[in-house]
């Protein structure tokens, strides 16, 4: 059968059209109509959301700031976020390359992976990483640990009382309210009802008395510790440990900073410590190792040794939440992982990190020259200012940002433990990290 080009044309047209959205008007010729709202109650917990998340809501300052005074723009230095700078080392980068290059071949190309990670790299994760103190089963590779931070708390449900450091990494905090496991927040305080929140200031050497707090189902702890720079010693994670099994609480370690320790008595993991197979699981991730913060590569440690009240594997769990609700990991991202387990990776690894240090002691010296106390930049990319007494850290930013033209963290925006704080993060460049130095040590007293 043969049809003219006008009757092509005519099925092509129709057929098109049966994909495109309708414009018929379906409104009510009622009033109703002119109403926009859904007829779904707002999931109340994100109403109990203190403002918004505090890295938005920094960017949200800088940009009014310079809206406000546009010949400020090529003047703004960040010692803000941390995000990383310096560009990804070329061996690393040749195992991202040669991931995407097999999508194009026909002997390379593959779809779907285990949502838990490709096998080579969990084998590598364990073995170069752990030092097989681990086992590459108990591995699952992700886009990141602050997503898997969700993962875990979706994993453990509105039901369980969190423990968090105080100032912490608001991450912590936020998805417990999500999850709809506090109250509202108090605010006198400025804390969730039924998070316990634990102390972490100059006075505790920034380690938390978990003993002598209520327990609490989940302990979420942060070592290096962002915001403060700490770094917990084999000893303080060994009472930590201890504390939680004799009370059957789960901790949660975030380790994403642990390739900044340089002292080999502070431990890069909490499987280093006798007994953490049974109470603790790990999160971390490739974003400061290796300037993967826009790459997305993390993974979360979840022993097998692990169990709920009822004998249940943890692992089983958190095994479900990843593959209902994850597809896994780029395939490309985790041959950029994989490279970066190789021994040409772990030296880049290496020289980034020392690169960055170098800022994070930069920042320290300038800030105690000009007779600031501070903490951290030793173990840890951020240094922790103290202010003087009765100083708002939000002030203080907007004075620094006024007129110094740089970007800080306020310490409050970690919780009520960080006021009277400031954060300063080494992942900027080396000239801006020179620059900002000057600038601060001017407006801020040193002669």
């Amino acid at each position: 059968m043969k049809f003219s080009s006008l009757t092509v044309f005519m099925c092509m047209a129709t057929a098109a059209n049966a994909f495109a959205p309708s414009t018929v008007n379906t409104r009510s010729a009622t009033s109703t109509s002119l109403f926009s709202e859904s007829g779904v109650t707002r999931n109340e917990n994100f109403a109990k959301l203190a403002g918004g998340y505090l890295f938005p809501e920094i960017g949200r300052r800088r940009t009014a700031y310079l809206e406000a005074n546009p010949e400020m723009a090529d003047r703004i230095i960040s010692l803000g976020i941390g995000d990383t700078t310096m560009p990804i080392p070329p061996h690393i980068l040749s195992g991202l390359v040669e991931g995407a290059a097999k999508l194009g071949t026909k002997e390379g190309y593959s779809g779907y992976g285990a949502e838990q990670g490709m096998a080579p790299l969990r084998e590598k994760i364990a073995s170069v990483l752990y030092n097989d103190l681990i086992s590459p089963d108990e591995v699952f590779v992700s886009d990141g640990a602050k997503c898997d931070i969700m993962r875990v708390q979706q994993m453990f449900g509105p039901k369980v009382t969190s423990a968090v450091q105080d100032p912490s990494y608001p991450v912590y905090v936020d998805t417990s309210v999500m999850m709809g496991q506090t109250g509202l927040i108090n605010e006198e305080t400025s804390q969730y009802d039924n998070i316990v929140y634990m102390p972490c200031n100059a006075e505790n050497d920034f380690f938390p008395d978990y003993a002598s707090l209520p327990r609490a189902d989940v302990v979420y702890f942060c070592s290096p510790n962002n915001p403060t720079g700490a770094a917990a010693t084999k000893e303080q994670l060994t009472e930590l440990v201890q504390i939680c099994k004799e009370r059957g609480s789960i901790l949660v370690f975030d380790a994403a900073y642990a390739p900044f320790i340089r002292d080999p008595n502070i431990p890069k993991s909490i499987f280093e410590i006798e007994g953490a197979k049974e109470v603790a699981i790990e999160c971390n991730s490739f974003s400061k190792y290796a300037g993967f913060t826009g790459v997305r590569l993390g993974w979360t440690v979840v022993p097998s040794d692990l169990k709920f009240s009822d004998g249940t594997p943890v692992r089983q769990d958190f095994n479900r939440v990843m593959t209902t609700a994850f597809n896994g990991a780029s395939n490309i991202v985790q041959g950029g992982g994989l490279a970066c387990l190789d021994p040409e990776g772990q030296q880049e690894i290496t020289e980034l990190i020392d690169y960055y240090l170098e800022n994070a002691t930069m920042l320290k010296d300038a800030m105690l020259s000009i007779g600031f106390e501070v903490f951290g930049g030793d173990n840890a990319p951020y240094v922790f200012v103290k202010l003087p007494e009765g100083k708002s850290s939000w002030d203080m930013f907007s004075e620094i940002l006024e007129s110094a033209q740089v970007v800080t963290i306020p310490g409050a925006g970690f919780g009520p433990g960080g006021e009277g704080y400031l954060r300063l993060s080494a992942f900027a460049p080396r000239d801006s990290v020179v620059e900002a130095c000057e600038r601060l040590k001017k407006v801020m007293g040193s002669d």
